[in-house]
């Protein structure tokens, strides 16, 4: 009877162990369903305006003259009603900022910035030397120090009783002077987070390298690669431009001399970018011709383009509807484009072209498809997402950007961020207006139990830094005020 007791024992005792088993796999099997239940949406682009660095409209605030185009706005009107304008362009003559030698009137400058700066938008700058709006470009004094130049009258050349003067471009002495002058600039503007860019403002009348309505003598190769060693020297931190005028002479792109080429890589190798002032100036198959000269640039920095003056422009039927701005923003790949007339007018009659150039100006950057676990169990420590990115604009994003992903409770408090430091937004390739090339990946987050009690949480998508901070505007709804999307919910047990 003992030995039979002793069986029955052991008998409950085997059946009471496979039934532990037996519980053990069917709740292992029940955690593994609940966690392998996915959730997944598909993105659509709201088409918002995306007012992000590195790209928008330039309003040209000081045009050659200090009246254009800027100058009859009050100032109280920022022009905030004008979708995506970022920058104001600040294109002065040396003249108006040194009028004695030494002396500066930086207020020209940052009386406007301020306005603008204020609204979180930058500056731009063309420091020029030689104008038809005035007489004196560069300062006078520099010739009474002994500059060479010449004086001219606009479009006839040199005249010794010329109404204008203009600089000999190598000359030595107006080289010291101007050194002086980028040496004072750069010390108040190099790297101040408020200055979008800088050109080389400062060879052929306007800045533009041209002196056909000048005095018509030849610019060397040697001396303009002179001014971009000049700028380059003192703006190290501040993206430097060069109009691609110094480079084309209004020739296109196929015509280019040895020299002129040499010239192009020596300016990508100084890590300039590239603008085209000439777009509409004339219309058709001339409405511009550099977009070939810009493939060396836009890769690596934004190029900016500026139409002609939009009211002679529209007079002369160069404009027409505008859709060579919007396909020259495509062939140029570009970042920037200009405001180059009274903003309020250009705004009023552009309202179409505008909207249709901010969905392809600069870049353009979402999630088109998210997936991720919507159970969780806290205690694994780790949470599946696949996300599929693409950059719906003509432009590369210039800066490192990461997708983020961040947990909210119930009260809005952040109780989780996770950031794909190894996927960078940057390389995202740029798409044509019909085509889509995307980046697709998923990475298993992992996170600590301990920060977390069990519940539902509010999932929202970002694009930013790598240490987690969102840092773009992305075209999506739900936005939580801090550049962070509502995408859904994820329930932790």
């Amino acid at each position: 009877m003992k030995f039979v007791r002793k069986k029955v024992k052991h008998l409950i005792f085997v059946r009471e162990v496979i039934q532990l088993i037996f519980v053990l796999i069917l709740s292992s099997f029940s955690v593994y369903s609940e966690e392998n239940e996915w959730e997944a949406i598909s993105i659509t682009d709201t088409g918002a305006v995306l007012n992000n660095t590195d790209m928008g409209w330039v309003l040209h605030y000081y045009d050659n003259d200090i009246v254009n185009y800027g100058g009859k706005l009050q100032p109280t009107d920022t022009v905030d009603e004008f979708p995506n304008l970022s920058v104001i362009y600040l294109r002065i003559a040396w003249s108006y900022l040194e009028p004695a030698e030494g002396k500066y009137d930086w207020s020209l400058l940052d009386t406007p910035a301020q306005r603008w700066i204020s609204k979180g938008k930058k500056i731009a700058l063309r420091i020029t030397c030689s104008e038809t709006p005035i007489p004196w470009a560069t300062p006078k004094w520099v010739k009474e120090a002994g500059a060479k130049g010449n004086f001219f009258t606009p479009l006839e050349g040199i005249k010794e009783d010329g109404t204008h003067w203009e600089p000999e471009f190598d000359d030595p002495i107006f080289l010291e002077k101007l050194e002086n002058f980028l040496l004072s600039l750069a010390k108040k503007y190099d790297g101040n987070p408020d200055v979008a860019f800088i050109d080389i403002g400062s060879l052929g009348v306007w800045g533009e390298g041209h002196v056909w309505h000048s005095t018509k003598k030849h610019i060397s190769t040697e001396t303009i690669k002179k001014h971009i060693d000049l700028h380059v020297k003192h703006f190290k931190n501040t993206v430097i431009v060069l109009n691609d005028d110094l480079i084309t002479n209004g020739q296109k792109f196929t015509e280019l001399s040895e020299d002129k080429k040499e010239l192009l890589k020596y300016a990508v190798e100084k890590g300039l970018t590239l603008r085209d002032d000439s777009i509409l100036v004339q219309g058709g198959e001339n409405a511009y011709f550099s977009e070939s000269l810009a493939e060396p640039f836009w890769k690596n920095k934004p190029v900016i383009l500026e139409s002609g003056h939009y009211g002679p422009s529209k007079e002369e039927g160069c404009w027409g509807d505008g859709s060579q701005y919007l396909q020259a923003v495509e062939d140029y790949h570009a970042s920037y484009v200009s405001i180059h007339w009274w903003p309020h007018e250009f705004l009023q009659e552009n309202r179409e072209l505008i909207n249709k150039i901010n969905l392809r100006l600069g870049y353009r950057i979402l999630p088109i498809e998210v997936k991720w676990q919507r159970k969780v169990s806290k205690h694994s420590g780790n949470w599946e997402v696949s996300y599929c990115w693409v950059n719906r604009g003509v432009a590369p994003c210039y800066r490192d950007l990461y997708p983020i992903i961040t947990w909210k409770n119930e009260k809005g408090g952040i109780v989780s961020v996770f950031t794909d430091t190894n996927f960078n937004l940057r390389h995202l390739s740029v798409n044509g207006p019909e085509g889509q090339k995307t980046m697709e990946k998923t990475i298993t987050y992992s996170f600590n139990p301990i920060l977390f009690s069990n519940g539902t949480y509010s999932v929202y998508i970002s694009a930013g830094s790598g240490s987690g901070t969102p840092e773009i505007h992305l075209p999506l709804s739900g936005d939580d005020g801090q550049k962070r999307y509502y995408i859904g919910k994820v329930n932790v047990f």
